[in-house]
């Protein structure tokens, strides 16, 4: 049992990180969520049919645990006047600039659609099964996801990532 579930994480556990960190926004708390979520897992592995996909299981449970964080989180922020320096995309290759800019917009928007357009779109997802995870219709995955995208539109300033693909001719817009 110990074994399979080594051999899960070993195999899955990046692909899962980079999940967290696209629901998360922030690589530390994607490293928290993972681990946290995996703990659970790893309690009920022994229950688990391994002929199932335990990806659909560990996603459901990084979703609900996200939820809950950011529901408690949400209760406890503090805003300030003044964003902390980051480190800006210039010292990147033009790739990870870009992908730094998808980052940052997917994390100003609000957390649902910010779920909505990591399975969709990065864990590749249809609606109905991203609708299951999130407690939700089809059709409020589809709202989500189509005013997440308006959003991301807005957020990722044309002469960033746009004009940057278009010049590799990758035909993104």
């Amino acid at each position: 049992m110990e074994a399979d579930f080594a051999d899960f994480v070993q195999r899955r556990g990046e692909y899962h990180l980079k999940t967290a960190v696209l629901l998360t926004g922030d690589w530390q708390a994607a490293e928290d969520l993972v681990q946290a979520s995996l703990g659970k897992l790893y309690r009920v592995w022994h229950r688990l049919d391994t002929s199932t996909n335990p990806d659909a299981y560990l996603r459901r449970i990084l979703v609900n645990t996200h939820r809950s964080w950011w529901r408690a989180r949400w209760r406890r922020e503090i805003p300030c006047a003044e964003l902390p320096n980051l480190p800006g995309p210039d010292d990147l290759g033009e790739a990870r600039a870009a992908a730094e800019d998808v980052r940052n917009a997917l994390a100003k928007l609000p957390g649902r659609q910010r779920t909505a357009l990591v399975l969709r779109f990065f864990a590749d997802l249809p609606e109905a099964e991203v609708a299951d995870l999130m407690g939700c219709s089809v059709g409020t995955v589809k709202t989500h996801t189509h005013r997440g995208l308006q959003a991301m539109r807005r957020l990722i300033a044309p002469g960033t990532l746009v004009n940057r693909t278009e010049e590799e001719g990758s035909g993104i817009r």
